[in-house]
């Protein structure tokens, strides 16, 4: 979950106030744990539903047709990729037009009517409602972590601690969601572990996108004008000129995620072309060393792609696998799919503090930021390694199925991928961007993530093929998602002496 703690810089306003005092609880400015609340209840509404998406289009449109995987899996994919993508705008809408808290409101507010439209059993609604999703997290996202940043003063050194505990939030929030929904989902309105009422999910989801409205409307006043709507726009015209943007966005949003997975992720690329042109003409002009810098980060870029194509395969593909393929029977009692979504959360809150010892501990061995960025990928790769195991070993010839803890160690592993190379990707990008363009450097990350999630949602669909998942073309795509990333992964080994060269000594 870390990726969601990245947010574009957002550049501060002009003749920013003194920082406010605050009423301190538990060492830390009071705002924080509203905020904390507020973000646990978003990415409760965001994991809540995700875990479900793709197995209710099938269980919805296809009426359990296996060979509704691959569309399921590829609209999974295009969601993530426009909700990454969609990100890049929120900090501008902010910062220059309505304020940090009436960005957040109104992009809650969308967030809950688009979960809430999405239990409709309706195609065009299902997905007007993921559109309605995307343009409210493209509001929300970005400005809420910008807003703890600014209950500390830059020298404060309760700053990382603060964040630290503002990240629990995100992981608890994912978490529970995935239980709680799931639990839901077999015990109320009919459903049952062989077919979960995937509506509740989304109900659940949408209610818990308005509490996290709610809690932030009622404990907005503790943040003492932080955040507030600009000088020159206290009154509601912008707002009612961003609602309205919102609202013209969203059929446009529509429209890539009914479009081809792959012409949207040609449309993706060329979004990120633009802001990689940039970067390398600002810093040319900058001079040699910034030039480098520039070169190194766009290099990390590309494989930051392939990193999170494969890493999210958590709500497509890795889902139908639990589905089918993984036994999840303890003695009558049916592990639901969704609570596999909850182990990476488990699995980055306890490694978290071990890894981040461990970096200190190594001292002057702790490897640079290219080869933990190839750690990341070996990482990803060695869990689908485990799965190439079982599937071609541990398949049981009676039930057909694998061990439920290679799924469960799946997750574990790329959880160890994950936070070698995704904690370091904004402090890595905010160190080699241009000063001048640090912000649109920030776009850049939010775009190759992007890039990446829509190539999820390819790559799981080729691995369900046109008939949905079995266990040869299960295996099939993930031995070449393992060499892929061992690919990758060996090969930013080798040629991280020279990307550390051109980052001029940049750790």
């Amino acid at each position: 979950m870390s990726a969601d703690l990245v947010e574009p810089k957002v550049a501060a306003p002009p003749h920013t106030p003194s920082l406010p005092q605050f009423p301190q609880t538990l060492g830390h400015p009071r705002p924080l744990w509203m905020l904390f609340m507020t973000e646990f209840w978003e990415r409760f509404a965001f994991y809540g539903m995700r875990w479900a998406l793709a197995l209710y289009i099938v269980a919805e449109f296809y009426k359990g047709n296996p060979a509704g995987e691959a569309p399921a899996s590829e609209l999974y994919g295009a969601y993530l990729a426009l909700v990454y993508a969609a990100a890049i705008f929120g900090g501008y809408v902010a910062d220059r037009l309505i304020g940090y808290q009436r960005s957040i409101l109104v992009g809650a507010a969308f967030m809950s009517a688009g979960l809430f439209m999405i239990m409709v059993p309706s195609q065009p609604m299902l997905k007007l409602g993921l559109a309605t999703v995307i343009v409210g997290n493209g509001l929300f996202k970005p400005i809420i972590s910008t807003l703890v940043g600014k209950l500390y003063a830059p020298e404060d050194q309760r700053r990382d601690s603060g964040f630290t505990i503002f990240y629990m939030g995100i992981n608890l929030g994912a978490f529970i969601a995935p239980i709680l929904t799931g639990w839901l989902a077999e015990r109320m309105f009919g459903g049952s572990p062989e077919l979960p009422a995937y509506k509740v999910v989304f109900i659940a989801s949408g209610i818990g996108m308005l509490f996290s409205l709610f809690w932030f409307w009622l404990g907005r006043a503790q943040l003492k004008g932080i955040g507030a709507a600009p000088a020159e726009a206290p009154g509601l015209g912008r707002v009612a000129m961003v609602v309205a943007g919102a609202v013209v966005a969203i059929p446009v949003f529509y429209s890539l995620l009914t479009i081809d997975a792959g012409l949207l992720n040609w449309i993706l690329i060329a979004l990120f072309i633009a802001p990689a042109i940039m970067l390398l003409v600002e810093g040319i002009r900058e001079g040699k060393v910034q030039r480098d810098m520039v070169i190194a980060m766009l290099i990390i870029f590309g494989f930051n792609v392939l990193f999170w194509m494969f890493f999210e395969q958590a709500g497509s593909s890795f889902n139908f696998l639990a589905q089918n393929i993984v036994n999840r029977d303890f003695g009558g009692w049916i592990f639901p799919v969704g609570w596999f979504q909850s182990v990476n959360s488990i699995a980055i809150i306890t490694l978290a503090p071990v890894l981040a010892w461990l970096w200190v501990a190594m001292g002057r061995a702790n490897p640079s930021i290219p080869r933990k960025f190839g750690l990341g990928l070996i990482f990803n790769g060695l869990a689908f390694l485990l799965l190439m195991f079982a599937l071609s070993s541990l398949v049981d010839p009676e039930t057909l199925k694998i061990p439920f803890w290679t799924l469960f160690m799946v997750y574990v592993i790329q959880s160890v991928g994950e936070l070698c190379l995704s904690p370091i990707g904004l402090s890595m990008t905010t160190k080699l961007a241009p000063a001048k363009l640090t912000g649109l450097a920030m776009g850049g990350w939010f775009l190759s993530i992007a890039i990446g999630n829509n190539l999820s949602g390819i790559f799981a669909s080729s691995v369900s093929g046109e008939g949905g998942m079995t266990t040869a073309s299960a295996l099939a795509g993930y031995t070449f998602g393992f060499w892929a990333l061992l690919g990758a992964g060996v090969l930013l080994f080798l040629v991280a002496p020279l990307i550390q060269k051109l980052m001029h000594g940049v750790k």
